[in-house]
C-alpha cells in the first residue's frame, strides 16, 4: 500500500503541459545541485542522512517497488529501518522544503510515468513483529507485509488473520485502507495503531477515531493533503486474534484462502489487485464484465479475463496506459449503468487524458 501527500495531477487535452520526463529529470539533478552536493553539470551523488545509516539517493527507478511494475523514478529517495531514521528523513525533507511522499509496499498504486518530485520515503524495511499466544495480540510495525503476518499467524495457533494471507501490502497500509477480504476486514481487529507526524509527534488511535468504511480510514485525509504538517504516517499496530487453535488447521484454512484467491484472480501478471471499489449495488467486475470490456487493452494494459476488476502490465504498460484504461472503463461503465466507478488504486504525479 503506498501513502502520499499529493492528489494526482491530470492534464485535458490541449492543456499546454510538457509530459517530458527528461524535464523531471533535470529538476531532480538541478535539485542536488542546489543543496550543494556536488558541483553543477555533474551526476547527483547519494547523500548520507546525518545521524543515521540510511542514504538518500537521487533519481531511484520506482518500477521494482511497486506491483504495477512501471512508473518514472523518485527525484529523492531514502529507506528508513528504524522510528528516528523515518524523523529523520522527515526533518532532512521538512528543512528543504521538498514535498514528501509515503511509499509502502507499492501495492495499491499507479504512479505517474514523469515519477515524483521531493523526497521519497519508502517504509517498507520499518519491519518487527510480537505475537503473544496467551492473548491472540499481534502488535508489528507498519512495514511487515499483511500476507507474513497470517502465515505466522497461524504458526502460532492464532486465527482471524487468514483472509490477509492473499493481500499482497504492508501492515500499515492494510490499517489506512482498510484492507479486507472474504467479508472480514482491518478495522474487525484492529485493536490501536501509532503514528508519526512530519513535527515528530506520536499519537495512538483506536479504532473508533478512525471513522473505519468499506476500503477506508480517515487516516486517508493524513496521507493524501496538500500541507506536509497533516501528514500521518502509521508506524505499527495491534491487532486481536482468536488464541488457542490448532496451527495444522489454521495452516491449512490459510492455504484455502490462498488457493481461492489464486484461482478467481490473476497473478500472473503485473496488477495493483483490485482497480475499483464496490460499488453499493453491483460487484466492480461484474459491471465491467457486462459492459463487455474484459480483454480490452490499451497500449500494454489489459483488463483480465480472470477477473474484469483487475488491470494487468502484460509487458511494456506504461503508467499512462494503465491510466487512460481506468479513465475508459469509468467512461463506459458510466453510459452503460449510470454508476461512477471510484479507484481504489492511489495515483500520484502527473496524468494526461487523451
Amino acid at each position: 500500500m503506498t501513502l502520499s501527500k499529493d492528489f494526482p495531477t491530470i492534464h485535458a487535452p490541449g492543456s499546454g503541459r510538457s509530459n517530458s520526463k527528461l524535464a523531471l529529470a533535470d529538476s531532480g539533478h538541478s535539485r542536488f545541485a542546489s543543496l550543494g552536493q556536488q558541483p553543477l553539470g555533474q551526476e547527483p551523488q547519494p547523500i548520507r542522512l546525518p545521524g543515521t545509516n540510511c542514504m538518500i539517493k537521487p533519481q531511484v527507478p520506482l518500477t521494482s517497488l511497486t506491483s504495477f511494475k512501471v512508473g518514472g523514478p523518485a527525484e529523492m529517495y531514502v529507506a528508513p529501518r528504524r522510528i528516528e531514521d523515518l524523523q529523520a528523513s522527515f526533518d532532512w525533507a521538512k528543512t528543504r522544503g521538498l514535498p514528501i511522499t509515503l511509499l509502502g509496499a507499492g501495492s495499491n498504486l499507479l504512479i505517474s510515468d514523469r515519477g515524483i518530485p521531493g523526497l521519497v520515503v519508502c517504509t517498507r524495511y520499518l519491519r518487527y513483529s510480537h505475537f503473544d499466544p496467551e492473548t491472540g495480540r499481534v502488535t508489528a510495525a507498519a512495514g511487515e507485509p499483511i500476507a507474513r503476518l497470517a502465515w505466522q499467524a497461524a504458526e502460532h495457533g492464532l486465527s482471524g488473520l487468514e483472509w490477509a494471507v492473499g493481500i499482497p501490502g504492508t501492515l500499515g497500509g492494510a490499517v489506512v485502507m482498510n484492507a479486507g477480504a472474504h467479508s472480514a476486514c482491518t478495522a474487525d481487529i484492529l485493536v490501536d495503531t501509532h503514528t508519526l507526524a512530519i513535527d515528530g509527534t506520536l499519537e495512538v488511535w483506536y479504532p473508533d477515531q478512525l471513522d473505519y468504511t468499506y476500503r477506508s480510514s480517515n487516516l486517508q485525509a493524513h496521507t493524501s493533503v496538500a500541507a506536509a504538517e497533516a501528514i500521518r504516517l502509521v508506524t505499527q499496530a495491534t491487532l486481536q486474534l482468536q488464541p488457542g487453535g490448532d496451527p495444522g488447521l489454521l495452516m491449512a484454512a490459510t492455504t484455502e484462502h490462498l488457493d481461492r484467491r489464486r484461482t478467481t484472480q490473476p497473478y500472473h501478471l503485473p496488477s495493483c489487485g483490485s482497480v475499483f471499489r464496490n460499488p453499493a449495488s453491483h460487484k466492480a467486475g461484474w459491471l465491467i464484465e457486462q459492459t463487455g470490456l474484459k480483454g480490452h487493452s490499451i497500449g500494454g494494459a489489459q483488463i483480465a479475463q480472470r477477473h474484469a476488476n483487475f488491470i494487468l502490465n502484460c509487458g511494456g504498460a506504461t503508467a499512462n496506459d494503465i491510466f487512460q484504461l481506468i479513465h475508459h472503463i469509468q467512461q463506459r461503465v458510466e453510459q452503460s449503468w449510470s454508476l461512477c466507478l471510484e479507484p481504489e488504486v492511489k495515483m500520484i504525479g502527473e496524468f494526461h487524458l487523451a
